[in-house]
C-alpha cells in the first residue's frame, strides 16, 4: 500500500493532500521546510514506510520510519503547526492557513480507519512525499 503526501510550501507552513489510490484521505499540516532541523523543519521528500506505534500521550497512532537524522516523525492530531508541532505530521479535514486546519481528531480517525486494517494484516505501509503538481519547482 501507498500513500502519497503532496505538499505546498509556506514561509509559516507545510499543507498538504495525503491521498491513497488518488483518493484524498485528508489534508495535512506541518512545519515549514527549515532543512530537515529538527523540532522546527517538516521533513525531507523521499519514500519511507510507516509503522502502527503506541504512546499515552497519542495512543495508537503512526510513526515515519527512517527519516534521516530525525526520530519519532509522527502523525498526530494538531490544528496549528507551530504551536503543536515538532518536525511531525499532522492530518486535518480543511486547510484555514500556512500550517493550519480543523477538526485533525476527525481527520486523525479516518486515517486510522483507512491504513490500520493493512497494517493488521502485515501489509507494508509507504508514504511518498513529494511537492505539489501545481507549484513552481526551482
Amino acid at each position: 500500500m501507498e500513500l502519497v503526501l503532496e505538499r505546498e510550501y509556506f514561509s509559516s507552513g507545510t499543507n498538504g493532500i495525503l491521498s491513497y489510490n488518488g483518493d484524498e484521505i485528508c489534508k495535512t499540516i506541518e512545519l515549514p521546510w527549515l532543512e530537515n532541523q529538527r523540532r522546527i523543519s517538516c521533513i525531507p521528500e523521499g519514500t519511507y514506510v510507516i509503522r502502527k506505534r503506541y504512546s499515552p500521550k497519542f495512543k495508537w497512532h503512526l510513526e515515519v520510519v527512517a527519516v534521516k537524522n530525525r526520530d519519532l516523525i509522527l502523525f498526530h492530531p494538531a490544528n496549528d503547526a507551530l504551536k503543536e508541532l515538532n518536525g511531525c505530521i499532522a492530518p486535518v479535514t480543511t486547510l484555514t492557513g500556512e500550517g493550519k486546519g480543523i477538526q485533525s481528531r476527525v481527520a486523525f480517525e479516518r486515517l486510522k480507519d483507512v491504513i490500520f486494517p493493512h497494517l493488521e494484516k502485515g501489509h507494508v505501509i509507504k508514504l511518498t512525499i513529494k511537492k505539489m503538481f501545481n507549484e513552481k519547482s526551482n
